[in-house]
């Protein structure tokens, strides 16, 4: 089968390609005019002038350039240098400049898609690492240079790696990190890094591409991509042909509708060559002049989209059963095809199942065999519940992957999982499973239905989250981290902690999602040294600068929570007057008793008399030096005493007002957080205060 393809070049990071208007209807068909561009023929649905194209987004231009030469231009701006209508691909050309470490691309409303057959990411360099994210997933890799780079070999550890695209990419926003500083001694022998998409055959990795602008320089500053193109963005059994307000764009005789990612394109029968959108387009292949493709050992006879080969003259030929063989053929052929195809995924989805550790993950649950069995997920389910991951099913994108909603018709599978997850937090969300039959292994977690912490916070207007609201989220955090932190057999170091990452259910309830970017910690250490993950803004200075994660990292990024929360200000983009971040600004603030210049004015109306007290607390939490900090367990029970003081003056009053006796009514006192005094309670008394609090 015959795919449309438009055969384009592409900027070497990420160029933004502005969308074309591609019209719903079709244009009036004309096939007449110029039909070549310097050396490159123009074939129709293609064409020159508007009303030579099947419709908009099939309309190149011819432009001279300097030196007398001609360019043939998509949207005048892609350089395209060939297209092919029978194998329907079209390549496109553009020169290469990288304007920041982040590009979008959106072809969403043109009749093009990245072919997945015949591209591949690429990221250069020896401390690079790149991703692109489409509208249903994330996709990229990361170049090192632990062993030595060599000449046609990509590798991920030696200065290069590649990842294939995925389906229906219409929409790319990509992205461009340095692993390591400038300052790294590996800057001086390996200074170049790149990152593009480029056609899988037109790339032959090169050693020089890591220590000199060779990769740069090569064919003037371009590499090929490839773009898949189709007539409208429909099914074969559902195209213009059964709509009699669409033309039907197969028009040739002998030609048939093909389905790809981009939609439906015509191909020519089998047996005949040419250009199915020209009514007589396809034409006859005469198989008995390629005697080598169509063997015949006699009389080669073409006849229209076949040949027959029969015997010379007084010769015999050995056909005995010839009929039933080939009648048995015919009727067992599809049903071979077919089982062959199915055996052929089967071994895909095993292989990419093994690739992504499904056997170890099968190990690792074997002790509990209904959890081992229930928590892996098969592709076809998902597919089910999310209808093919269409785009409609998305709901959010987390700084791991897309997420998207989807029902699973599995009561039997609910029911147990939500036995199992028994043993989770109520402020952490389930992992219901997970599925490891696609290249990019895909998890399972419940649906939180009320958005994010983010969502609402920053809204417009300026009434937003009751402070009571915030203080609870806040506590919610802190209990689901100190869990993390110490509940589990084995310590869990979130590295990601910001609003956007903190669900909100119906009720409200907080629930701490994305864990794409945690680690576990051996018990007997107190942390690990890795590549620094996180947001900026919410990032712990020390971990940033030393790689050591510890603990301590999370308190620093809830710590900016809890400023955010008091400020509603956004960390990742806030500047004061000064040029300060919003950490540094906020101590400021806290230090020179100014709260009320930064902190929300909805706070400073609905707080009583605890303002001081949260700000000084995030403060705390944010100092620079990690042993500075207090631990997730210290800011939980400072939380938890500060509420348990709120109800307690609630109850002092009451008692007032019936003239009950004031001193029934104790709590644990509310002093600043220190080394001194951070384990002044015995283990009764705290889990006496915990257990007023139900988790």
């Amino acid at each position: 089968m015959g795919f449309s393809r438009l055969f384009l070049v592409y900027l070497l990071v990420m160029m933004a390609v502005p969308g074309l208007a591609a019209a719903d209807v079709p244009m009036a068909r004309s096939p007449d005019g110029a039909t070549r561009c310097g050396h490159i023929d123009v074939p129709y649905p293609f064409g020159l002038e508007a009303h030579c194209a099947i419709h908009s987004g099939f309309h190149l231009s011819c432009t001279k350039t300097v030196d007398g030469t001609s360019k043939l231009l998509l949207n005048n701006t892609l350089e395209v240098i060939k297209i092919s209508v029978q194998h329907n691909k079209c390549y496109d050309q553009s020169t290469k400049a990288m304007v920041s470490n982040e590009e979008r691309m959106n072809i969403t409303s043109t009749p093009y898609v990245l072919s997945r057959s015949d591209n591949k990411l690429i990221v250069l360099g020896c401390t690079s690492f790149s991703y692109i994210k489409t509208c249903t997933f994330t996709i990229g890799c990361s170049s090192t240079c632990e062993e030595a780079p060599k000449n046609g070999s990509c590798s991920s550890t030696a200065g290069c790696c590649q990842v294939n695209l995925p389906r229906f990419t219409h929409v790319t926003q990509g992205s461009f990190h340095m692993l390591r500083n400038t300052t790294d001694p590996i800057w001086g022998e390996y200074p170049c890094n790149y990152v593009t998409m480029v056609e899988t055959k037109a790339f032959k990795f090169s050693t020089t591409y890591l220590t000199s602008t060779a990769f740069y320089d090569t064919d003037n500053a371009t590499v090929p991509v490839v773009m898949e193109w189709g007539i409208a963005k429909m099914k074969c059994n559902k195209t213009a042909e059964n709509d009699k307000n669409v033309p039907y764009a197969c028009v040739a005789n002998n030609s048939k509708c093909v389905h790809n990612d981009a939609g439906y394109a015509c191909n020519c029968s089998s047996g005949y060559k040419g250009n199915p959108y020209l009514v007589n387009g396809c034409t006859d292949i005469d198989e008995c002049e390629n005697q080598e493709a169509n063997s015949c050992y006699g009389i080669c006879l073409n006849s229209p989209g076949s040949f027959q080969c029969q015997c010379p003259r007084l010769s015999i030929g050995l056909g005995v059963g010839g009929s039933t063989t080939l009648l048995l053929i015919a009727l067992g052929g599809p049903l071979i095809v077919r089982k062959v195809k199915l055996r052929r995924l089967q071994k895909m989805k095993q292989k990419i199942f093994n690739q992504n550790h499904g056997l170890l993950l099968k190990e690792l649950v074997s002790s509990n065999t209904c959890i081992g069995e229930r928590m892996i997920i098969s592709l076809r389910d998902l597919e089910k519940a999310t209808d093919s991951f269409d785009c409609s099913r998305v709901v959010g994108g987390g700084g791991h992957g897309v997420v998207f909603k989807g029902i699973l018709d599995l009561h039997e599978f609910i029911n147990e999982v939500v036995v199992l997850s028994q043993v989770n937090h109520r402020n952490v969300v389930k992992l219901l499973g997970c599925c490891l039959e696609t290249e990019v292994p895909l998890l399972v977690y419940e649906f939180i239905s009320n958005g994010t912490l983010y969502n609402h916070l920053h809204v417009e207007g300026p009434i937003s989250l009751l402070w009571a609201d915030r203080i609870r989220i806040a506590l919610e955090v802190t209990r689901a981290l100190s869990y993390l932190h110490l509940g589990c057999s084995m310590p869990i170091y979130h590295r990601d902690i910001k609003s956007s990452n903190i669900l909100l259910d119906d009720s409200l309830t907080a629930k701490v999602s994305d864990f794409g970017a945690s680690r576990y910690i051996p018990i007997d250490q107190t942390g690990v040294t890795t590549i620094v993950q996180g947001t900026l803004g919410y990032l712990d200075p020390m971990y940033h600068y030393t790689g050591r994660l510890t603990d301590k990292s999370d308190v620093f990024s809830f710590g900016v929570l809890l400023i955010e929360l008091l400020t509603r200000k956004k960390p990742s983009k806030y500047r004061s007057n000064d040029g300060d971040y919003l950490v540094s600004h906020f101590e400021k603030m806290l230090t020179t008793r100014n709260l009320a210049s930064i902190v929300d004015p909805q706070v400073m109306e609905e707080e009583n008399g605890d303002l001081q007290e949260v700000a000084t607390l995030a403060v705390m939490c944010t100092k620079l030096r990690g042993e500075d900090r207090p631990t997730m367990r210290e800011v939980e029970l400072r939380l938890e005493n500060l509420l348990l003081k709120k109800k307690l003056v609630t109850c002092i009053t009451i008692a007032r007002r019936n003239n009950e006796d004031e001193t029934q009514f104790q709590y644990v006192p509310i002093e600043p957080v220190t080394n001194d005094t951070s384990r002044q309670y015995t283990m009764e008394e705290e889990m006496l205060l915990s257990a007023s609090y139900p988790r």
